[in-house]
């Protein structure tokens, strides 16, 4: 056992003076961090163009412009009708009623949050052109001019509510244009527009729309299109049903669920299942990624030793069980090491995070948006802001419930176990052949329960109770993994012990296994082995 300790110190020194180690230790949690945060800072660069897609449609379902100026125009009728029945000698205003109607018709193609203001304004200016043109009096010209001028933004507001319109995207702008098909082409060819969409007449019985572009739209962009196709087409059937959107609005219903779980001693804690299903998945995958990077390793280092012939020099002075237990212990305290720093560290870069970046109260948060706003808009923010800060409040009491001595004593206990139980058999692979190449024929006992333990882990976040889960968090070779998805979950203190005892015991039987094949292949060169010859090594005696 002496011998055995010298063994653990020379694997454990010479492995966490490396560069390597010490980056990996140092670095490890910003990598993590960096690996959850990269996917969402890429997907905020991935487009930085913004696309202009043109909108042709002929249901007049998203382009109320025809409608529109078919309302511009009779507006402007009943105008000139009345103007004529109140004012005596009224010239002959034809003319400048026609290009009155033109440039209204030209604000009404600029579709934008102020199209009902313009018009109106348009409309005034518009009207005292063709007063001033004809020398006609101020009344009752100016009182009807103001009268139909404002009856534009509330047909503007009326077609806005019944008609429906793609959003624009951060990267993506909608135009609707009144096109035919060889137009449209041009348009494209010229470059003028990244893709023009054609909604037919008939879209709500054929429910077919069709893009054309000189590249394939990508995946989002076709997804908001037909998304809001959908859910505008959906409207218009509930309006032709009778139903408006106030009262399907008024239908929806929110339920949010509080998750409480009882203890043994009767106490009442407040959980969240996505919560103990980050937690199970982080866990888990640790151990799979843990055990494949450390036992690789393990067999590695043994393979190094055997093709220098070093190996021989150690076995002068040590048994081959002694050679074996070190090196395995020896990596395992290395990975240990690595783990326990990383828990550090964790820990302390998440106390300053919700330290800085996490306010304290509700009150702060709102002193924080009314700066940033100005008091006059806080009306409306502070119920969002209390809302919102409720939900923070209730994710960290979730977090600060969760059993984390239990979590990170079994992650610490089931990593050992498991790395141990694996390490053997990677050390054994590695003593019974010449090259690392040679492995492969070997390494499928092994890496077959990993990959079944990493499925089953999949299916134990959805069901955590289901018997599948049950007999892969009790079975040794997928134990590690398994059990501590279920773990966050809650787990009977009999299954726990069971499951933890069968791998105690099995990773010493496996010690055994590894250390009699260990013994005999350490010290076997130039044979191709088979599992024929793995077999008579284990049954040697000592």
């Amino acid at each position: 056992m002496n011998k055995t300790k010298y063994i653990l110190k020379r694997e454990y020194i010479s492995r966490v003076k490396k560069k390597s180690f010490l980056l990996m230790t140092i670095l490890g949690p910003f990598l993590f961090a960096a690996l959850i945060a990269a996917p969402a800072w890429f997907a905020t660069m991935e487009d930085s163009e913004t696309k202009q897609i043109a909108v042709v449609d002929s249901s007049g379902i998203f382009d109320y412009t025809k409608v529109l100026k078919e309302s511009i125009t009779l507006n402007s009728q009943r105008f000139h009708t009345e103007l004529a029945k109140d004012s005596k000698d009224l010239p002959f205003i034809g003319k400048d009623m026609k290009k009155f109607n033109e440039v209204l018709h030209i604000i009404a193609n600029n579709r934008d949050s102020l199209l009902g203001k313009n018009l109106e304004l348009g409309f005034v200016s518009e009207a005292r052109k063709i007063k001033s043109n004809n020398d006609l009096p101020n009344q009752p010209f100016d009182s009807l001019a103001e009268k139909y001028a404002r009856l534009l933004p509330l047909v503007v507001e009326r077609l806005q509510k019944t008609k429906g319109r793609i959003q624009n995207t951060t990267s993506t702008r909608f135009h609707y244009k009144d096109f035919d098909y060889s137009t449209s082409k041009k348009a494209i060819t010229a470059g003028d527009y990244y893709a023009v969409v054609f909604i037919p007449s008939n879209v709500l019985s054929s429910l077919k729309v069709q893009t054309y572009a000189k590249k394939s739209l990508s995946m989002g962009v076709r997804s908001h299109i037909e998304n809001a196709i959908e859910r505008e087409i959906e409207n218009q059937k509930l309006r032709n049903a009778g139903i408006d959107q106030e009262t399907l609005e008024n239908m929806k219903t929110n339920i949010s669920i509080a998750s409480i779980k009882v203890t043994e001693d009767g106490e009442e804690k407040e959980t969240r299942p996505e919560i103990a299903m980050i937690i199970g998945y982080v866990a888990g995958f640790l151990i799979y990624i843990s055990v494949f990077m450390f036992g690789s390793q393990v067999m590695r280092g043994v393979i190094e030793e055997k093709t220098s012939r070093i190996v021989e020099v150690i076995l002068s002075s040590v048994k081959p069980r002694q050679l074996l237990m070190g090196k395995v212990l020896g990596v395992g305290l290395v990975g240990l090491t690595q783990y326990l720093i990383w828990i550090i560290l964790t820990a302390v870069l998440s106390a300053l995070a919700f330290t800085f970046l996490i306010p304290s109260d509700v009150g702060q948060l709102q002193q924080q948006a009314s700066e940033f706003m100005g008091a006059g808009g806080m009306q409306n923010v502070t119920p969002m802001v209390e809302n919102n800060m409720g939900e923070i409040q209730e994710i960290l009491l979730s977090i600060a419930n969760v059993n984390w001595p239990l979590i990170i004593g079994s992650f610490l206990f089931f990593f050992i176990g498991g790395y141990m139980l694996y390490a053997a058999l990677f050390a054994a692979v590695g003593s019974a052949v010449d090259n690392e190449s040679d492995t492969q024929q070997f390494m499928a006992p092994i890496t077959i329960p990993l990959v079944l333990a990493l499925f089953v882990m999949i299916n134990t976040i959805n069901n955590p109770e289901s018997m599948l889960t049950y007999w892969f968090s009790i079975i040794p070779f997928t134990s590690p993994i398994v059990m501590l998805v279920r773990i966050p979950f809650g787990v009977p203190i009999f299954d726990l012990v069971l499951s933890a005892t069968l791998l105690v015991a099995t990773f010493l039987a496996m010690i055994w296994l590894a250390a009699r094949i260990y013994k005999t292949g350490i010290l076997m060169y130039g044979s191709k082995v088979s599992y024929k010859e793995l077999w008579k090594w284990i049954k040697m005696g000592d």
